[in-house]
C-alpha cells in the first residue's frame, strides 16, 4: 500500500469517526482471498454492520476505498 494510499484510508477512517461509525479493513493476506482489501463500515455504538464494500465478495478490482469515501460523503447511502 503506498503513502498516498494510506493517507487515503487514515482520512476516511477519521471521518467515519466523526460520524460516529468505525472503518474496518478485511485482515485477509493472500490477493486471492473472498474480501481481500475489503471494508466494511459498522456502527460504533452497536457494532452493526451499516455498508460493506467487497466484505464477502469475490476478489475484485481495486477502487473499493473510492466507494467507501463516496459513501461517508453521503454520495451513495
Amino acid at each position: 500500500m503506498g503513502d498516498d494510499s494510506k493517507a487515503r484510508e487514515n482520512r476516511a477512517r477519521r471521518a467515519a469517526q466523526r460520524q460516529g461509525y468505525r472503518l474496518e479493513k478485511n485482515p485477509r493476506r493472500d490477493p486471492r482471498a473472498i474480501g481481500f482489501g475489503a471494508y466494511r463500515i459498522t456502527d460504533e455504538q452497536t457494532g452493526e454492520v451499516v455498508a460493506s464494500f467487497g466484505w464477502d465478495d469475490r476478489p475484485g478490482p481495486a477502487g473499493r476505498l473510492a466507494e467507501v469515501e463516496a459513501w461517508l460523503a453521503g454520495e451513495t447511502r
